[in-house]
């Protein structure tokens, strides 16, 4: 058994189009987004992870098999941002996402964000433990209004700082 979290190439766009679905699947029943009127979701934030030099879009594999994603946006500002991420159900509390989310913070130390909703009982509880795991007694979490949709409840986010990654002496 191997898992791989890698940076998406050109080449693996497509298989992240194919899971964008279902991740969006998944948040719309937090949300209540609903597709177009042609049955696809937004997806700007994908266009985005791949053609923005900002952003940094990432793929996992689980024995050679595409199991989630992430996106990282603001490379270039003062804090990096968890803009998406995905781990598919059939993958999910195996650990995998938990290893994910720590390899793509350790390629960008500093500063992160992470966003999620109070009503993804799930990722309260996973990203809660992840900033435990990644940042020990030095994360902080807010609520923050949506920015342009007051109807919705405010995101949670979290903020911690990775730090550099130190070599292996021996």
């Amino acid at each position: 058994m191997s898992d791989l979290v890698r940076p998406a190439r050109a080449a693996d766009r497509p298989t992240v189009e194919r899971l964008w679905p279902l991740f969006r699947h998944d948040l719309s029943g937090m949300n209540g987004v609903l597709p177009e009127p042609d049955g696809t979701f937004r997806d700007d934030r994908l266009r985005s992870a791949f053609t923005d030099a900002d952003w940094a879009p990432y793929l996992f594999t689980h024995d050679d098999r595409p199991v989630g994603f992430a996106f990282v946006r603001a490379l270039n500002g003062p804090v990096r941002v968890l803009n998406s991420f995905f781990v598919v159900r059939g993958a999910r509390r195996t650990g995998i996402g938990l290893r994910a989310v720590r390899e793509v913070a350790a390629r960008h130390p500093g500063p992160w964000e992470i966003a999620f909703q109070d009503a993804n009982a799930p990722a309260v509880a996973f990203w809660r433990r992840a900033a435990a795991e990644l940042a020990p007694g030095a994360w902080a979490e807010e609520r923050r209004p949506v920015p342009g949709r007051p109807e919705l409840p405010p995101d949670v986010w979290i903020s911690f700082t990775m730090p550099p990654a130190t070599a292996a002496h021996g």
